[in-house]
């Protein structure tokens, strides 16, 4: 039985087409993120110690999951272009083999958290830290597969265009999230007080609830019972697997090359000085949370050109990847001029104005956000790029891009400027410009050849049996 998939023949039924997939994604990607900051501010009532510890278990979480989950991303390429071919079956064994990939991907990851204290002891973090991070870390852990899970199964109803129910999901995991905080920090409902600990079992209880809460919703979906998910679960397909594991890992390949520099680039800001760097602090929150748009757009960018793959429909290729690149450019020019013309209104969203002790730091943070007004437009054009190179399963080379981009041309220049031309953490961002801009131009150079009418086949889908 094949999908009824209605692809848009002009551009302005692509954007209200791409508009309307991404803004469940865009909200989806904030209900992500507002974990992490629910965390951090809960934490913050139980001292500076408990900050730190939930701030270092927390990257070291992403740090080790971030490339888990850009494989298991693959699902939505794989899955974007079976339907745009109208293919049940290679939709169902796509989903399924990417449950049995989270399953692989959780043994590495959950042993390297169990066993952070002695990296984090290599690092040079103090003990009392390493310790509540180590605590924290291990209760986060069981939280692992969900995660992962979760991420497959959200691939699988956005690649079909159904991403609402993966929002609302979300949605209700930030609610239950805060609830259960409450409860296992302070000890509330019968439950020992467990402080930061209590914080890791909360986000694992949080990662199983919207992981089992989007199986049971996929599972009872009666347009899903043609792809035979659950029902035929089965053992590893070595094909699908290997495909799987080969679009995928270049992906989280590519999300751990960014994150790096990003991450090298705090410890830089960190030799200039204390005030420095907590401005920095405030200037990359605002940009990571507009980012998120932008990075919502990408993945639905990656949905609409892989469907437009598997229907063979070039023009709605190239239609869906330039729509998904403007409208990214669009937003991010909008925040762009926000950051140019108040960045005191959105640094004091963090930062008290009136405070002499923050005055250093709100001068900083001004200036950073001037540079990230530019920062901001390139950023929204890579990730809405290599989203659109996703849908084609275009992925290694566009990591090898990205690797070229941000470290011998982004964290060379971040660091000439700022050590080599004495230009401090102006110059430093304006490195992550450098790297950020190379990356845009070289991943949308890369869209429109791979698009060029001598380029175009027939979609490729992996067969039934």
């Amino acid at each position: 039985m094949g999908n009824t998939l209605q692809r848009s023949q002009s551009y302005p039924q692509e954007i209200r087409a791409m508009v309307a997939l991404a803004g469940p994604v865009v909200i989806t990607q904030l209900a992500h993120i507002s974990l992490g900051f629910v965390d951090t501010v809960m934490v913050g009532r139980l001292g500076s110690d408990f900050l730190a510890g939930v701030a270092l278990g927390n990257t070291m979480f992403y740090t080790a999951t971030i490339f888990c989950m850009g494989i298991v991303m693959a699902v939505g390429p794989m899955v974007s272009q079976a339907f745009g071919a109208g293919h049940d079956d290679p939709i169902g064994r796509s989903v399924r083999q990417g449950m049995w990939l989270a399953a692989a991907l959780t043994i590495p990851a959950f042993l390297f958290l169990w066993n952070a204290a002695p990296i984090l002891r290599m690092l040079g973090q103090s003990a009392p830290t390493i310790e509540l991070s180590a605590a924290y870390l291990r209760a986060i852990s069981w939280g692992i597969f969900p995660f992962l899970g979760f991420s497959a199964l959200r691939g699988f109803n956005e690649a079909v265009s159904n991403p609402r129910p993966v929002t609302v999901i979300a949605l209700f995991g930030v609610v239950m999230n805060v609830g259960a905080n409450y409860v296992l920090m302070f000890g509330k409902l019968g439950f020992p007080a467990m402080g930061l600990v209590g914080t890791g079992w909360a986000s694992s209880f949080v990662f199983w609830f919207i992981f089992l809460g989007l199986i049971l919703y996929s599972a009872v979906k009666r347009s899903f019972s043609r792809y035979g998910i659950f029902s035929k679960l089965g053992r590893p397909d070595p094909h699908y697997f290997k495909e799987l594991f080969r679009i995928g890992w270049p992906i989280g390949a590519s999300m751990g090359v960014e994150m790096s520099l990003f991450m090298i680039a705090v410890m830089m800001m960190g030799w200039i000085g204390t005030a420095q760097l907590a401005a920095h602090q405030v200037a990359i929150q605002c940009a990571a949370f507009t980012f998120m748009v932008p990075l919502g757009i990408g993945m639905a960018s990656s949905v609409r050109v892989g469907q437009a793959v598997g229907a063979n429909d070039r023009d709605g290729i190239v239609r869906s990847g330039v729509v998904g690149i403007g409208l990214s450019v669009a937003f991010m020019t909008a925040a762009a001029v926000l950051f140019w013309t108040a960045p005191r209104f959105v640094i004091s969203l963090y930062l008290d104005l009136g405070s002499t002790d923050n005055a250093p730091v709100i001068e900083i943070a001004v200036s950073l956000l001037g540079i990230a007004a530019v920062f901001q437009v390139f950023d929204g054009i890579q990730v809405s790029a290599m989203g659109a190179l996703r849908g084609l399963k275009d992925t290694r080379t566009p990591m090898m891009l990205a690797m070229v981009a941000y470290w011998p041309v982004g964290l060379t220049a971040a660091f000439g400027l700022a050590f080599v031309l004495n230009l401090g953490e102006v110059g430093l961002w304006w490195g992550l410009v450098s790297g950020l801009g190379c990356a845009s131009i070289l991943l949308t150079i890369r869209f429109f050849r791979q698009t060029a009418p001598d380029k175009f086949g027939p979609a490729i889908v992996l067969p039934d049996d």
